[in-house]
């Protein structure tokens, strides 16, 4: 299973997160673009190769860089900030080639919560981003991810489906976040069922849906058991990332879930 160094934000270099988990049997990642974990204006020349010297020498790889959506906005109102954000974006895509990481996941953008923009204005501006980034991730050799997250403007999987579709290229896919899917009451699984020709890959963590959380697994609202059911008959275990986030004893938190999940009938291998 992939696993996501979101745990590590403050507390260690995306290099030095990985090192330990390679050391504790883990060899398949998901980095968030976030500073100073891992942000590409400040990654030393020396630390920018030797990212991918530890990763080959491991037999490890970073299956996803994750860019983030907090900082950025692609439909936001002003062209200024849609163009920083893509040169943000482009900046992490760069690095996804220097690193061979396939994938880049971002978020389609956020709209102003009172006196909300139109929301055909808000999807213009995002498809007017989206025109500029596409053809540059595909000459890059890469794809996008557009997660499901409560704050976007689109939050649902249905909403994101329907730009996918729009959109119409192999370029832009769907991580489906079930954290954040439960916490505004989407079922996962059957939005899973239903909309998995769109999803590339998807997090793994629990909440509840009176606070939004990415918890252990079982400590939620998550059917875990039905869910598991659902990734194998469609995207399988290998594109779920585990995103429990806890900072304090997090080696035990990640095997405890694969253990959580074992016993919910997950099929993760050896």
């Amino acid at each position: 299973m992939i696993i996501n160094t979101f745990s590590y934000l403050w507390s260690a270099r995306a290099i030095d997160a990985m090192s330990e988990l390679i050391q504790n049997g883990y060899n398949t990642f998901e980095v968030p673009i976030s500073s100073p974990h891992c942000w590409p204006e400040e990654i030393s020349r020396s630390e920018h190769s030797a990212i991918p010297a530890m990763l080959n020498e491991n037999g490890a790889k970073i299956r996803s860089l994750n860019a983030g959506g907090y900082d950025i906005n692609l439909a936001s109102p002003g062209a200024s900030m849609r163009r920083k954000s893509i040169e943000h974006i482009t900046s992490v895509i760069d690095l996804a080639v220097a690193w061979d990481v396939p994938e880049i996941v971002i978020s389609p953008g956020t709209r102003r919560p009172m006196i909300s923009p139109p929301l055909d204005s808000v999807h213009g501006w995002m498809h007017e981003s989206l025109e500029e980034l596409i053809p540059l991730v595909k000459r890059a050799g890469k794809r996008l991810l557009f997660e499901n997250t409560p704050y976007c403007f689109a939050p649902t999987i249905g909403e994101l489906a329907d730009i996918v579709r729009t959109v119409d290229d192999d370029a832009l896919k769907i991580v489906y976040d079930v954290a954040n899917a439960a916490y505004i009451r989407e079922d996962p699984v059957s939005s899973l069922r239903s909309h998995h020709e769109s999803v590339a890959l998807m997090h793994i963590s629990d909440t509840s849906t009176e606070t939004w959380g990415h918890d252990p697994i079982g400590t939620g609202v998550i059917d875990w058991n039905e869910l598991g059911k659902s990734v194998n008959e469609t995207i399988g275990a290998d594109n779920v990332v585990l995103e429990v986030i806890r900072e304090e004893n997090t080696l035990e938190e990640f095997a405890k879930a694969m253990r959580d999940l074992g016993e919910e009938g997950w099929n993760l291998g050896e």
